[in-house]
């Protein structure tokens, strides 16, 4: 079967994701474009017995070569990987969704131009002649409802006839602006270029760009003509001042004048939901509003995920008995069936409940993406998180993150910046999720009665002062300087959302992260299990008892004593399996159902007499200092897990894992000594 490759080009939020989710279902994968930190999604259908491979490229605003994203999006359009480039247009906003358009016109790939939102359009009483407007610009120009599969028809038509279209972008009207516009300068650098252009770029697509100081066009131009006349177009460039600017005008204006006689605008009712607009991007209300949506979001995303994670919680005790006991009828070895059914089942549990909750926040918050409401929060809180370096966008992981941080790092999605978006992921561990109270409420009124409110006052003060800090030492590695800047978006209309296209987006999303997910927490289990195994469930058995006995005398250190450290251990699986182990280890003296159980949440937490047995046990100080580890440790597995599937970096990832128990540690050192001091 013959396969032809075809790009999907355009702006954030232009609905490219849309579309190829649409086209792909569940045959595409995502990764990392070569070398690149950039994501990379890669997806097939078949029509009329013909394969298309869909490159779901980097949503860009243009193609400068000022990011990671652009980068990629250029490199791979001059490659000539691709046999046609879809770009997608917003049709409810033309004049700005456009500028993807006018800035490939001179590229020699051949082009569709996709008129996405058409019902949007309809409904603002748009009238847009595609024909006149394909005409003029000499390429197909197809009206299309990305959410909706049974507009495909025209898109369909058109690939039946991809091997007839060599439609190149006609670049005429767009090169008489620059040549107006910029003046005897352009003409000059014009002159200056091969005639028939470089490669998959024209000469005056090339001028305009080197006008722009695009680096990559220099170094394009730079290696194909002679020294001699680099430097004549060097001397040009020189005086040329403000190139972007020149060049952003002309392509304003010609998309103004494709559109003035091609693009009706008919009389429109104010629509009804213009008064909420009003209060959900206010200076005053819209932040409070935000909150609160996503607030009552949160709660509705547990109330959704809950019966899931319950139920994929209890499967270890469902499968452990039958599955054991075949394995012992079937001769394997006690340490196998511990292995498989202790360790694999757990992880495979684990997994479950993580996808569960990603199940109910892609829902839920879906939901508010496909309304349009979403872009609205990123509005409202820009300001804000420009403080952190971060795009207003940052601010849902945050929110999310006190409920489940696995939500809050799933969240990150929606920031276009790969930088960024680590960067989100890296602070969002600091936020508390709803597991660690049980831990901290529990320590601080037994240790601090009602002095226990101000070491909570500390945590969030310090859990303040360790984002800021991480902010500044990962921004250095993760975000230029020009990256800083705020945020640019368009702020898309209200609409009904697309229920089934919402459907696939979900399940799709859960596909993607159980497979990744389960790489990562299979082998941390079985990690885990290894080191807390013991043939007859006694602790004093285990190497981590006998590590952390060992080690003791260095845990100290930080006023960690060998049970709080195997606790903090035990924290980076699940925040609550701490509490199990703080149980097991100070209720018990000898045999237990084994610490694994207490970790992977098989044993039930008896913490009747707990309270007297840590009192007796540890001081107020080294008290404090767990409560300062426990606090800022890696928050568990399962988001550890979603960064490395969100982030696609095992280094970033191992990079923020090591961070956070290194400042951990930091902090419980700095807590104990105060506490010492104070006690």
């Amino acid at each position: 079967m013959s396969s032809t490759t075809i790009a999907l080009l355009g702006q954030p939020n232009s609905g490219k994701s849309t579309l190829f989710n649409a086209l792909t279902g569940s045959h595409q994968h995502v990764g990392n474009w070569p070398g690149k930190t950039v994501e990379q999604k890669e997806g097939y259908f078949t029509y009329h017995n013909k394969k298309y491979t869909i490159v779901d490229l980097p949503g860009t605003y243009s193609l400068s070569a000022n990011s990671e994203e652009e980068i990629v999006t250029r490199e791979y359009i001059s490659s000539g990987k691709a046999e046609l480039v879809c770009i997608l247009a917003d049709a409810s906003q033309l004049q700005r969704s456009l500028f993807m358009l006018a800035d490939y016109a001179g590229i020699k790939t051949p082009v569709v131009l996709l008129l996405n939102m058409m019902d949007i359009a309809q409904q603002q009483g748009k009238n847009i002649n595609s024909a006149a407007i394909s005409k003029e610009l000499g390429i197909p120009v197809v009206p299309i409802v990305a959410a909706d599969k049974k507009c495909y028809d025209d898109f369909f038509k058109v690939l039946e006839k991809i091997q007839e279209i060599q439609g190149v972008l006609d670049e005429k009207d767009i090169l008489n602006l620059y040549t107006v516009t910029i003046g005897n300068r352009y003409k000059q650098i014009l002159q200056l270029l091969p005639e028939e252009g470089i490669d998959t770029y024209s000469s005056a697509w090339l001028a305009s760009k080197l006008v722009e100081q695009d680096s990559m066009a220099v170094n394009v131009v730079k290696s194909y003509v002679s020294d001699d006349t680099w430097g004549r177009i060097s001397l040009i460039l020189e005086q040329v001042k403000n190139g972007s600017l020149l060049t952003g005008e002309c392509k304003f204006r010609w998309i103004e004048n494709l559109l003035k006689y091609n693009v009706s605008e008919g009389k429109t009712r104010e629509p009804k939901i213009g008064f909420f607009d009003r209060i959900a991007t206010s200076k005053t209300w819209g932040k409070p509003l935000a909150i609160g949506i996503i607030i009552l979001g949160l709660i509705l995303s547990m109330a959704i995920a809950m019966p899931f994670m319950s139920l994929f919680g209890y499967f270890p005790n469902i499968f452990y008995d039958p599955i054991s006991k075949g394995l012992f009828y079937m001769g394997m070895p006690s340490v196998i069936i511990s292995l498989l059914c202790d360790g694999v089942i757990t992880a495979i549990s684990f997994a479950l409940m993580m996808v569960s909750f990603v199940f109910g926040i892609s829902l839920v918050f879906g939901f508010l993406e496909e309304v349009g409401y979403m872009a609205r929060i990123s509005y409202v809180f820009d300001n804000t998180m420009s403080k952190l370096g971060l795009q207003g966008k940052a601010v849902m992981p945050f929110l999310v993150s006190f409920g489940c941080n696995i939500g809050g790092v799933s969240g990150t999605r929606v920031i276009d910046s790969w930088g960024q978006r680590v960067i989100t992921m890296a602070l969002s561990w600091v936020i508390p999720c709803a597991a660690t109270w049980g831990v901290v409420g529990l320590m601080s009124s037994v240790f601090f009665g009602g002095g226990a409110v101000f070491v909570i006052i500390s945590l969030f003060a310090v859990a303040l002062l360790h984002m800021i800090v991480t902010s500044k030492i990962f921004g250095k590695s993760l975000i230029k300087e020009s990256d800083r800047s705020g945020l640019i978006m368009e702020l898309p209309p209200y609409h009904k959302p697309k229920y089934k296209n919402l459907f696939r987006f979900v399940f799709n999303r859960m596909s993607d992260v159980l497979k990744r997910a389960l790489k990562i927490i299979v082998l941390v289990s079985v990690f885990f299990w290894a080191l807390s195994y013991t043939p007859d469930g006694n602790v004093t058995d285990s190497i981590i008892y006998k590590v952390g006995t060992f080690i003791e005398p260095v845990t100290m250190w930080f006023g960690l004593r060998w049970q709080t450290f195997m606790a903090f251990i035990a924290s980076a699986m699940g925040k609550e399996a701490a509490l199990g182990v703080l149980a097991s280890l100070f209720n018990s003296s000898g045999a237990v159902a084994g610490i694994w159980g207490s970790i992977s949440g098989k044993a039930a937490v008896n913490t009747s007499g707990l309270a007297g047995a840590l009192i007796s046990g540890i001081s107020k100080a080294e008290a404090l200092a767990f409560i300062y580890a426990f606090f800022f440790n890696v928050p568990c597995i399962m988001a550890v897990a979603s960064t490395q599937q969100e982030s696609h970096s095992i280094k970033w990832t191992l990079r923020i894992v090591g961070y956070y128990i290194v400042v951990a540690l930091i902090m419980s050192f700095i807590a104990y000594h105060i506490g010492l001091f104070i006690f």
